[in-house]
């Protein structure tokens, strides 16, 4: 038996062969136009935090974006070439921040346009993100807010350490007529009357753990790192702003991002005493399980766990994108680095002796992972002026801890834990401008040797009387100006 096909163009208004198999290969794209291009945006996600928003769009794919301002109103213009949207733009959260709507419309027949509409002004910078294992393509667009970073000029530490040495070394080559007037200035300070004393507070800085599109770790059961740690944290807070001469200061207080430098500085700005950063750990087994509390290590890892973790917890700047790169590639920045780490001797020195008394109150309410401190090369460690530890509150990938993160009560124990091994040694060793200094001081008679500043008292004036050089009173009582307080005890030097 024969077939025959007939062609198409027997059959009276029929169109063409060749025209049929061009409409049949449009027929996928006419029916489901999404398909035809090269990205969707599945989700909208936005974080507000008082400096700055975060806006990341998930992405079904890769897609390139202009971002710009235009005036009159003010508005931010996202345009994504070859996209479209996925997802509805009406359900996002805009409380907290600088959008006040959001729309968006077709550009140029394949393109997405979305418009915020802004109350203030910002300073846009956006990048793509590649995938990782918790997110796929995504775009980030950053509005920062001029004047109100927390970080906004900040004071770099190491600049002003070598600084410092210049002005030694350049001293120090000073001849002649240079080196009386600065004897004279030392002699005018060192002749200055006493200063009221400031009875300040002792400033702690706390830092969750990640935050914003940076969730942490996640257990079995979905807990996520960020949340928890944000909990024991906000714990942590009350009690140290309920404790007589000390303040609390977040460095995050809301869920959203801020970079592992930044985190520092913010610290630092707030003029902080210590610095700790809470987390909880993860593993790739649900059997490690416990509390471990980490200070900065100046050579590196001191076990390989310490070493897998520092690096895991540095990777946070890659998930939150800043610049995708934790190096430092140029000479100027390793050298600021080594300079740094150099620096930090008697800061790691207090971190060790913070660290080894909160371990002890951890150990109290739950099991330790590690018995002794240890240390890694955070980079949240990493401040040359400021005692820090990184707390590891428990192992989120242990299912069992995990439940128990995941309690009031025991995250209640935890930060108690916390501030009880930080306010024992601050009530034992109080910095000498602060209230706990001034009640340790007035609540005890000086010894034979020692001597209370009274009002009008000068440093060279109690050097004279004592009959010791101001610079060996100074050494003695470890001073590193010629600042002295009414109701301050110095120990005077045996002849």
């Amino acid at each position: 038996m024969t077939i025959r096909y007939l062609p198409v163009s027997l059959f009276p208004g029929a169109p063409s062969w060749r025209w049929c198999q061009v409409m049949l290969a449009l027929l996928p794209l006419l029916l489901f136009p999404k398909l035809a291009l090269a990205a969707q945006v599945d989700n909208v996600r936005l974080w507000a935090a008082p400096d700055h928003a975060r806006l990341v769009f998930d992405l079904s794919g890769h897609a390139e974006a202009d971002v710009f301002i235009l005036d009159g109103p003010r508005r931010l213009v996202i345009d994504l070439d070859d996209s479209g949207l996925n997802t509805e733009l009406s359900a996002l959260n805009l409380d907290g921040s600088a959008i006040t709507a959001v729309r968006s419309g077709v550009r140029d027949g394949n393109g997405l346009r979305v418009v915020l509409e802004l109350s203030r002004e910002v300073e846009p910078r956006h990048f793509t993100l590649p995938p990782n294992d918790q997110y796929g393509h995504r775009l980030v667009v950053d509005m920062e807010y001029p004047g109100e970073s927390a970080v906004e000029n900040p004071i770099d530490p190491i600049e002003a350490m070598i600084r410092e040495q210049e002005i030694i070394a350049n001293r120090g080559r000073s001849e002649g007529a240079e080196s009386a007037p600065r004897v004279d200035a030392e002699s005018a300070v060192a002749s200055q009357p006493a200063a009221p004393h400031p009875r300040r507070d002792i400033i702690i800085a706390i830092d969750p753990g990640h935050g914003g599109e940076d969730p942490g770790a996640i257990g079995p059961g979905g807990t996520r790192e960020k949340d928890v740690v944000m909990e024991i944290s906000r714990r942590l807070q009350r009690l140290v702003d309920g404790a007589e001469g000390f303040r609390a200061v977040m460095i995050r207080d809301g869920d959203y991002y801020i970079g592992l430098r930044q985190r520092t500085r913010i610290a630092r700005e707030q003029k902080a005493d210590f610095f700790v950063s809470i987390h909880a750990d993860a593993f790739n087994s649900p059997r490690p399980n416990g509390s471990s509390v980490y200070a900065l290590s100046q050579r590196g890892a001191t076990s390989e766990t310490a070493q897998w973790l520092a690096a895991s917890e540095n990777q946070a700047d890659l998930i939150g994108g800043v610049d995708g790169n934790l190096s430092l590639n140029d000479k100027d920045e390793v050298l600021r680095g080594v300079l740094l780490d150099l620096t930090m001797t008697a800061t790691l020195n207090d971190s060790l002796a913070i660290g080894g008394q909160v371990l002890d109150q951890l150990g109290r309410v739950n099991r330790l992972h590690r018995s002794r401190v240890e240390q890694a090369g955070f980079m949240v460690l990493k401040s040359p002026d400021i005692p820090s530890l990184l707390i590891e509150t428990g192992f989120i990938s242990n299912p069992e801890e995990e439940r128990r993160l995941r309690e009031g009560g025991h995250q209640q124990k935890l930060a108690e834990s916390i501030f009880a091994g930080l306010s024992e040694h601050f009530r034992r060793n109080p910095p000498p401008a602060s209230l706990l200094a001034w009640q340790r001081d007035n609540q005890r008679s000086p010894a034979g040797d020692e001597y209370r500043i009274q009002p009008g008292d000068t440093l060279s004036g109690i050097a004279s009387h004592h009959g010791v050089p101001v610079g060996r009173l100074k050494q003695a009582n470890e001073l590193n100006g010629d600042v002295i307080r009414v109701g301050q005890v110095l120990r005077i030097p045996r002849s």
